[in-house]
């Protein structure tokens, strides 16, 4: 855990680092990349021995979602960098002429990367890739929520990065608050909408801006003519991944009327594929990340609000296992409907028409992600150009995410501010405009003293 009366000093390095110039060309930002790359490839086993012990994550799983997407990041954006850092040239007006018009990018300074707990490699090293990328310099914040991951990462940057490059702070609540109060050139936050506005009010202080990637109950909306067996493998794989503790999971299912239980059964029957007959014995399924969020999830169990539990519904604290729980006829006060679930528990709600799955979507906060099945383009259509989401995957869930030239990222109450690819690189980027004139020709008309004549040309011409 780090001293918190080192952490000004931890920041006031980077500051200086960056002031230095220790990322100021792209040859120096692509070196950066590669010893991240470098600390991936050499550090695998011992980053997904780490998640297994925290998350309980099977080892596929951590190595496809955690280690080969963030290697993929770095790739993409190695291949891309020359011309992202490339100044754009901007048409200049005739009456500015002669002149040239760019946009330089230049990077923001120092900035602040806190990570969730669920996926606590990804979510931290991700943003990175794009700060490094722009010429930031930057400080990370695991979670303590991990406390194995945060551990190694705290003894695994400083063997690949300067200090005066890329720094860790450990701890929680007291380091977390001394870090941000901290002046960065952007703070990039991952997680609950709570910590969220803490995160924001301190931002504010020093006018700092802010990417806050929060969450959210993320809809399922299934026609009646989409083709359920599909659909429900690709649901459960979607929601049961990581144990639901996913924020862009299908939170909830909203089934147009008719095919409820033809869903859930397929459902039910896709999670017996997945991770057979019980569960808590399938290497491929993973664990709740603590006992306080097990009790959590039991207690929305507990909660009622719903006619059946169609698979599921067990659980052993002890353990930290809560089997893949699929619930229908879920009213939509139930307490699973509240907030964001962030666990195992899939609740289906039965609606009259597409129409009526639309209006309960928007009567409620944007949502990061929303997901549509149907076999008809006029339905798919309907549903994107009627609701407003973070992302949306249509016929499958989740994949949008893994695009690297589409921005992910929130709307409304499920966050501000893009990442992934070039959408990372233009977070941690400034875009200074330069207007560059020739000293000749110089007319005098647009100085005073403002005659007549000026004037009617000004007001014609400008």
């Amino acid at each position: 855990m780090t001293a918190v009366d080192r952490i000004a000093d931890i920041v006031r390095d980077l500051h200086e680092g960056f002031r230095c110039g220790v990322l100021r060309d792209n040859e120096q930002r692509a070196a950066q990349l590669k010893r991240l790359r470098t600390m991936f490839v050499e550090q695998e086993d011992r980053l997904i021995d780490a998640l297994v012990a925290d998350v309980g994550k099977p080892r596929i799983e951590a190595y496809t979602t955690e280690i080969a997407f963030t290697i993929n990041e770095i790739d993409h954006t190695l291949k891309h960098l020359d011309a992202w850092t490339e100044p754009g040239k901007v048409k200049v007006p005739l009456t500015f002429r002669p002149g040239n018009a760019h946009l330089h990018p230049e990077p923001l300074g120092t900035v602040c990367i806190i990570a969730p707990w669920n996926y606590p490699v990804q979510l931290l090293f991700a943003p990175l890739v794009p700060a490094l990328a722009a010429g930031n310099t930057a400080v990370l914040k695991p979670s303590e929520v991990t406390p194995t991951v945060a551990a190694l990462i705290e003894e695994l940057v400083p063997l690949y990065f300067d200090a005066s490059t890329v720094a860790v702070v450990t701890g929680a609540i007291d380091e977390t608050t001394a870090l941000l109060e901290q002046r960065f050139d952007h703070i990039f936050y991952t997680g609950n909408g709570r910590v969220g506005r803490v995160v924001m009010r301190a931002a504010a202080e020093h006018l700092t801006p802010v990417t806050l990637e929060l969450g959210g109950k993320s809809p399922a909306i299934v026609a009646a003519d989409a083709n359920l067996a599909v659909a429900a493998k690709r649901i459960a794989w979607a929601k049961f991944l990581n144990a639901g503790q996913t924020c862009v999971a299908p939170d909830y299912i909203l089934a147009e009327e008719g095919i409820e239980d033809e869903l859930t059964s397929a459902i039910a029957d896709a999670v017996t594929t997945f991770y057979g007959a019980d569960p808590s014995q399938s290497p491929d399924y993973a664990r709740i990340v603590d006992e306080r969020h097990h009790d959590r999830l039991m207690r929305l169990l507990d909660a009622g609000g719903y006619e059946a539990t169609v698979i599921g519904g067990t659980g052993d604290r002890d353990l930290r296992y809560l089997a893949p729980t699929v619930l229908a006829g879920v009213k939509p006060d139930a307490a699973v409907m509240d907030d964001e679930i962030f666990g195992p528990i899939l609740p289906v709600i039965s609606v009259g028409d597409i129409d009526e799955a639309i209006r309960f979507v928007n009567d409620r906060e944007k949502p990061l992600a929303l997901y549509a099945f149907s076999q008809s383009h006029d339905v798919l259509d309907h549903v994107v150009a009627n609701t407003s989401a973070g992302g949306v995957t249509l016929n499958h869930a989740m994949l949008h995410l893994a695009v690297p030239d589409l921005p992910f990222g929130g709307v409304g109450a499920s966050g501000m501010g893009v990442y992934h690819g070039k959408s990372g690189f233009d977070t941690f980027t400034h875009y200074k405009p330069v207007l560059d004139k020739p000293t000749r020709p110089d007319p005098a008309l647009m100085y005073p003293p403002y005659t007549n004549t000026k004037k009617k040309i000004l007001r014609k011409f400008l």
